[in-house]
């Protein structure tokens, strides 16, 4: 009887244990592409990180930079992160600072591996690469992390089956072997990047990493848009806010033709334009991500330590 309810102990403890105590966190800094970077602002309003910074109260301190890859997240956001924690002016206590990335589309999509533009890169070493970003923090000092995976980009208008010639692709392609491609590459980054993280955070001592499922997120606003959008338009997660129509091999620097909803018809829209999603979307991510950090819910996030 003692056995067993020493059992149940440290079991519960464990679970206490797994991701940071509810208020612990007060900083938030992240890493990653264009779906996190707040100064450019794909999707044509307010980033993600702002709206969690507001949601849960942290302060925020952005590094992700638009058209990002994993190598490039080494080569200039975390030099810059070091550089700023090394001359004194970037002074963060680990305990009360998660760190997350949000990388990969750029990685998998039109300019990566979909395409065959990057010599020598597999899902293989390019999830690797991601995942050696929080052995990197850590090996800083860096303690709280969350891991935002990759999104189902074939429901993206650039990807889909019935996808036009856009801004970021106007060259003659199969759509249907893009729709199904995307989705392998995806799933399986993000099986690969799963199978990763659980066998990298027993090793991290001291750490809390989560795993934050973007791809069910999204997956659940594409399937149930009525649950996440609240626009005046009729729910679209198919279309585009801003929508843009070239002429096949029509240079991508031209304007294209565009069709734009406006006002509070945006909000009804599960994509800013066919790549990028809205900003109803970012404020579903953020609430999501403050939620998840403050450990309102667990929905969305799986807390391996």
């Amino acid at each position: 009887m003692v056995g067993r309810l020493l059992i149940s102990f440290l079991l519960a403890a464990s679970v206490i244990a797994a991701g940071p105590s509810p208020g612990q966190i007060k900083n938030l800094v992240t890493f990653g592409d264009s779906y996190t970077d707040v100064d450019r602002h794909a999707d044509g309003g307010i980033m993600w990180p702002v709206f969690a910074a507001e949601e849960g109260n942290f302060t925020l301190f952005p590094f992700a930079i638009s058209g990002a890859t994993c190598s490039s997240v080494f080569a200039s956001q975390l030099p810059t992160y070091f550089d700023k924690t090394a001359n004194g002016s970037l002074k963060l206590d680990p305990k009360e600072t998660i760190y997350t990335l949000w990388i990969g589309t750029n990685d998998v999509g039109v300019h990566g591996l979909l395409t065959g533009q990057t010599v020598g890169a597999t899902v293989v070493n390019t999830t690797a690469c991601a995942v050696n970003w929080l052995q990197v923090l850590y090996d800083s000092g860096a303690r709280n992390f969350i891991f935002q995976n990759m999104v189902p980009l074939e429901t993206a208008p650039l990807y889909a089956r019935d996808s036009y010639p856009n801004r970021y692709w106007t060259a003659q392609r199969n759509t249907t072997e893009w729709n199904v491609f995307i989705k392998e590459l995806t799933t399986s980054g993000n099986a690969i990047a799963e199978l990763m993280l659980r066998s990298l955070a027993p090793t991290l001592h001291g750490a809390h990493i989560g795993l934050f499922d973007s791809h069910a997120l999204f997956a659940d606003m594409f399937a149930r848009p009525q649950l996440y959008f609240n626009g005046t338009a009729p729910l679209n997660v198919t279309g585009a806010v801003h929508a843009c129509v070239f002429e096949l091999n029509e240079s991508t620097t031209d304007p294209g033709v565009c069709t734009d909803a406006v006002g509070t018809d945006q909000d009804s829209f599960l994509w800013y334009d066919e790549l990028h999603p809205s900003v109803q979307a970012e404020r579903v991510v953020a609430k999501a991500i403050s939620d998840a950090v403050h450990r309102k819910t667990e929905k969305w996030i799986t807390w391996f330590s």
